[in-house]
């Protein structure tokens, strides 16, 4: 049998920053998906409500790649009062000719960090106006200090507002967040009027009730809501959706059950056949996004399989280039 190569946090987060190539990697995963020849099976979810916690496994087979990946990536909501991350996990990558185990990235949730604020980075690139430079941020954890940091490289952004419902712990992230890119970032104890002084809101939290709604969007804004991945969470009112004059999921099916649309079409906002292109198919030019300066934008990011095993092939790749990890003789 082949041997392994073990991949640890440390090692992946040097391999794998979050740059333009990533963002690349990760848009044409979603281009892939939309191709119609990507096997993504229905995500597997584990709910352990003892502990407000939930562990989902992903996976896809992208034709043309020589591996995929098998994610499982727990979510513990409670723990950042125990000191711990919210997240963690790992990525397990097989030879797509032989099924073969190939390598074990031990990321602790780094690279699905990675993925989904490049995909917040493939939604606005796609959807936001090219002259967008202020964002608003619902939530202050990992993912929104990387969805800006992603933002900072497809759109021009000079200002960010940070909302959380923990107000010191947003005015933490956006003093941090400033020093690291150089641009005017503050927080904010008023969710609507930060909202209404954007171009660009991305919504980042775990909430199970809408924290946006429909009548703080302005004409033109841009919407990615990527907190809504399981089928008790909402991070928009549905009249958000009411009023978008373009809805993009990243994965129609998947966000039926689990995203922001989920909850517009128990609401009636949406029929249950109601059709919508995939990110994938703006990204590829088969559908058109945002028509005119003026349209409002919704991207709703539930997560794809076909993310992961993007971004865990391209770790590969660039640990074998580098000569990095650890071989495990099987």
């Amino acid at each position: 049998m082949p041997d392994i190569n073990i991949l640890i946090e440390s090692e992946l987060r040097r391999l794998v920053p979050l740059d333009m190539d990533v963002i690349k990697c990760i848009e044409q995963g979603f281009i892939a998906l939309a191709g119609g020849n990507v096997v993504m099976p229905p995500i597997m979810t584990l709910m352990v409500p003892d502990h407000n916690g939930e562990v989902c496994v992903k996976t896809a087979y992208v034709p043309g790649v020589d591996s995929f990946a098998v994610k499982m990536s727990p979510g513990f909501f409670n723990n950042p009062r125990l000191g711990l991350p919210s997240t963690s996990g790992l990525l397990v990558l097989f030879s797509s000719t032989t099924g073969v185990l190939e390598a074990l990235l031990l990321d602790n949730g780094y690279l699905t960090d990675v993925r989904t604020a490049a995909a917040g980075a493939v939604a606005a690139k796609h959807l936001a106006r090219a002259n967008a430079t202020d964002v608003c941020v619902i939530g202050a954890g990992v993912q929104a200090r990387m969805q800006l940091r992603a933002l900072t490289l497809v759109r021009p952004i000079s200002r960010a507002i940070i909302w959380a419902r923990d107000g010191d712990k947003a005015k933490a992230t956006a003093a941090s967040l400033r020093g690291e890119l150089n641009i005017e970032v503050i927080a904010s104890a008023d969710i609507a009027s930060a909202l209404r002084l954007s171009d660009i809101v991305v919504t980042t939290t775990p909430s199970d009730r809408p924290l946006v709604m429909g009548d703080w969007l302005q004409p033109g804004q841009h919407i990615t809501a990527m907190g809504s991945d399981q089928e008790h969470k909402v991070e928009l009112d549905p009249s958000c959706l009411a009023k978008a004059s373009c809805y993009v999921p990243d994965s129609l099916a998947q966000c039926a059950i689990r995203g922001e649309l989920r909850s517009a079409i128990k609401a009636g906002v949406f029929t249950p056949d109601q059709s919508f292109s995939n990110l994938g198919d703006i990204a590829s030019g088969k559908a058109r996004g945002r028509k005119s300066a003026s349209d409002i934008t919704i991207a709703d990011l539930t997560g794809t399989g076909v993310q992961d095993t993007a971004i865990a092939t391209l770790a590969r790749q660039r640990a074998d280039a580098a000569g990095m990890g650890t071989t495990f003789a099987s």
